[in-house]
């Protein structure tokens, strides 16, 4: 098991290992809730942290969550079917379910 990073806190933490776990790396966050007790401990030491269950796994973990960390670069699209504008890191419109005319690049 290693360590692939340390989360600014609880949601991005979860946010991070549920991408890993759907990319089929084994993780886990731990430390989640010892940001409740920072002062008695070393606050750096408080952050949840996310680990790959198998230690082949890590290169793999940290190249995908600096991927995540990456934003997204495009031009907003139009919804063919209602007209509706959305940014460039959505794949399908939010007003009618309508998927984005070149979504396979996306």
């Amino acid at each position: 098991m290693k360590r692939v990073d340390i989360a600014p806190n609880l949601l991005i933490a979860t946010l991070w290992a549920d991408a890993l776990n759907a990319a089929g790396l084994r993780a886990e966050v731990f430390s989640r809730y010892l940001t409740s007790i920072a002062g008695e401990i070393p606050p750096d030491q408080c952050n949840p942290a996310v680990w790959v269950l198998d230690d082949d796994d890590l290169a793999s973990a940290k190249q995908l969550l600096q991927e995540l960390r990456t934003p997204l670069r495009g031009a907003p699209w139009t919804c063919p079917d209602c007209g509706e504008r959305h940014g460039p890191q959505f794949a399908q419109c939010w007003k009618c379910g309508h998927s984005r005319p070149d979504s396979s690049s996306f």
